[in-house]
């Protein structure tokens, strides 16, 4: 009987020719789908115009993909810019997007829904605070789509729940911590934290509280998620925490804040 599970999942749900549906894929759209019905229950409870929907639907898409991308590249790929500025630059921004970094992913999204606050008139803090109940959902779905991938896997491990990466020929050799499994079920958690409390809340939920609670969960969670997983890029093996330890960390502390300054200010405001 074996000890670990064998993890031989094809990344690709159906082809049809060249064209091809792959489960990362189908699963970061789905996060989107979520997100916009959670959204618009949401906009109905608090009477918002529904005509910004559909607005912030689009900045979440491009902020998300656009902040994920560039954080790949700056972070992990940085060194390339050196070699070659425009061709750094065009492997960034043109698809396929091979590489994309939470940590990214994140600042694109709090500069996407400032930029989004301040055009509609809208408090910054009240769309941050509901937009993260989406986004923990969303990212439960992408690493569920990086475990279809086999990618981004954990260190060894002899626990009977370990998964052999078959597919992944870099790491197939040896049963390891799935950590992708780990990041999905904790954002998946976190989700449910956000939406009750929300739901208790809704109108009267305590600025940037939720905000705050999503960041530090997170990034907390990254932060020692990433001690059981191989680094990402070489250059990483030299260092005493990789880079997303590193970028966890500010993440973390802008959370702190956020908790801070909403237990501090008065709810009716």
């Amino acid at each position: 009987m074996l000890s670990y599970i064998v993890w031989d999942m094809d990344p690709t749900l159906f082809s049809l020719g060249s064209f091809e549906l792959r489960w990362y894929g189908l699963l970061f759209a789905a996060g989107f789908v979520c997100g916009y019905f959670i959204m618009a229950r949401i906009f109905q409870w608090e009477n918002k115009p529904e005509a910004l929907l559909d607005a912030l639907l689009l900045t979440m898409i491009i902020s998300t993909v656009l902040g994920a991308r560039v954080g790949h590249y700056v972070f992990y790929e940085g060194y390339r810019f050196a070699e070659a500025p425009l061709k750094f630059i065009w492997d960034m921004l043109i698809p396929p997007y091979a590489g994309l970094a939470s940590h990214g992913a994140s600042i694109g999204i709090l500069v996407g829904l400032y930029l989004f606050a301040k055009k509609n008139k809208q408090s910054y803090l009240w769309t941050t605070d509901r937009l993260v109940i989406v986004a923990a959902l969303g990212g439960a779905f992408i690493r569920l789509g990086n475990l279809m991938n086999s990618e981004i896997v954990g260190k060894a491990s002899v626990n009977s729940w370990a998964f052999l990466f078959v597919r992944n020929t870099e790491y197939s050799q040896i049963p390891r911590h799935p950590a992708q499994l780990y990041e999905s079920i904790s954002c998946l958690v976190l989700f449910l934290i956000l939406w009750g409390l929300y739901s208790r809340w809704k109108e009267k939920t305590p600025a940037g509280i939720l905000t705050g609670i999503f960041f530090v969960w997170i990034f907390t969670l990254r932060f020692f998620y990433e001690f059981l997983k191989e680094n990402q890029e070489s250059f990483e093996d030299q260092m005493t925490l990789n880079m997303g330890q590193w970028l966890s960390i500010p993440l973390v502390i802008f959370g702190l804040v956020m908790l801070v300054r909403s237990f501090r200010t008065p709810r009716s405001a």
